[in-house]
């Protein structure tokens, strides 16, 4: 493994900038194009403006598209990201940043040159490092809960007490708070403000209220 150019810090600023505005970022997955603009809608009003669209639907990238054009004040990430021919999608629809659930050589590298901030996926120290390698600072931790939870993050801040994570999957209401109180946390991810239920009944009151409680509950 050779590693001709490394990450410019300028991403990690950038990177920081988004995650300060968020100790929440909504993880969604939209199923109908025409839910996008509402949902988001309904998340910002609540107070939480960084949203976390994962391309696992058809309609992913026109929905970021539309919620970018109506929501010009919020910082929209695409989600799930798997390949460099993704992340030139993402590119290609003007996000704010890119969120992948692990990552590839070939996704730190295409990283590396573009002008779109990643935030990699990892589960583990080996991971962190090969992403550390490429000059990479922040990360996703993922599947947060099944990979050690906050256990994992305080032994991570050993060896590497300059990482900081978002770390993803299995957090609610119910442990956001303990994830947030570590160090080298700068905000949660979570798909528990978007209920499918309430997303296919169009209750965007219910999804306002959430992001509200979150945002309320957890702030810096």
């Amino acid at each position: 493994m050779t590693i001709d150019k490394q990450l410019p810090s300028t991403r990690t600023t950038e990177l920081d900038s988004i995650c300060l505005k968020a100790e929440v970022i909504p993880v969604l997955m939209i199923r109908r194009v025409e839910d996008a603009v509402p949902l988001a809608r309904a998340l910002v009003e609540g107070g939480l403006s960084v949203l976390e669209i994962t391309l696992r639907t058809d309609c992913a990238l026109e929905a970021i598209k539309r919620i970018k054009a109506a929501l010009p004040q919020a910082s929209i990430g695409a989600g799930t990201v798997l390949t460099p021919a993704q992340y030139r999608q993402a590119e290609q629809v003007g996000v704010d940043f890119v969120v992948t659930p692990g990552t590839t050589e070939a996704l730190y590298r295409y990283g590396v040159g573009s002008a779109v901030p990643m935030l990699p996926g990892i589960a583990t120290v080996s991971e962190l490092m090969i992403g550390w390698q490429y000059g990479y600072r922040r990360f996703k931790f993922f599947p947060a809960e099944a990979s050690g939870g906050t256990k994992a993050l305080k032994a991570f801040a050993g060896p590497i007490a300059e990482a900081r994570f978002c770390p993803t999957g299995g957090i609610g209401l119910h442990n956001a708070e303990e994830y947030l109180a570590l160090k080298n946390v700068m905000c949660v991810g979570g798909s528990w403000l978007t209920p499918q239920s309430l997303v296919e009944a169009e209750d965007w009151e219910a999804i306002r209220s959430l992001a509200r409680e979150a945002a309320t509950r957890f702030h810096h």
